[in-house]
């Protein structure tokens, strides 16, 4: 049970974009076309799970073990920066339209707040590594799913009639807050 709630939590009630207003910049960035919402999801679904994974055994392992757990920020970012490059070379080999599809936005991954924030708050809420995990998985879903749902939105609103001066960013903008509260509605379940 203990494993559904961080779930659902990670998911629904703290989604890492629209509660906690992490990884913003590739939620607006990559967010126009679905097809690159979705590769874009993925790629940082593989980063912040497996960086949930190593932070969390460098933490545990290496941070606590030796004292040193004021270099956190900066082995986490060592960490992630490894993880971005290693998901660019297998892009690269794997999915060249994917690769070029999202563009500079690959590298910007190593930047993106979401993945550090997720394997910080790991440590913070002190899971064990199978809860790191979990909570690390969720939160990559969740992430994707707000990415997914908002570039199916932005599609749309390419199709509609919108006043000149609400085109491009202020119309996201008013878009991903009124998704954001939609996502409020799942506060009562955990």
């Amino acid at each position: 049970m203990e494993y559904i709630i961080i779930i659902i939590s990670a998911i629904f009630v703290n989604n890492v974009v629209l509660a906690q207003f992490l990884g913003i910049c590739p939620f607006l960035g990559v967010s126009s076309k679905v097809e690159t919402s979705i590769g874009m999801a993925g790629a940082v679904t593989f980063v912040i799970v497996i960086a949930t994974m190593v932070t969390y055994l460098l933490q545990k392992y290496v941070l606590v073990a030796f004292g040193i757990q004021f270099m956190q920020t900066i082995t986490f970012i060592l960490v992630i920066a490894a993880l971005v490059q290693l998901v660019e070379i297998i892009l690269k080999k794997a999915s060249p339209s994917l690769y070029q599809a999202l563009g500079i936005f690959l590298p910007l991954i190593t930047t993106n707040c979401a993945v550090l924030g997720v394997a910080i708050l790991a440590v913070q809420k002190e899971y064990n590594l199978l809860q790191s995990v979990v909570f690390g998985t969720a939160t990559a879903i969740g992430f994707g799913l707000a990415l997914i749902i908002f570039a199916g939105i932005r599609e749309h609103l390419d199709m509609v009639k919108i006043p000149k001066s609400m085109k491009g960013v202020p119309i996201a903008l008013v878009v991903a807050g009124i998704l954001a509260m939609a996502f409020m509605g799942f506060a009562g379940l955990v």
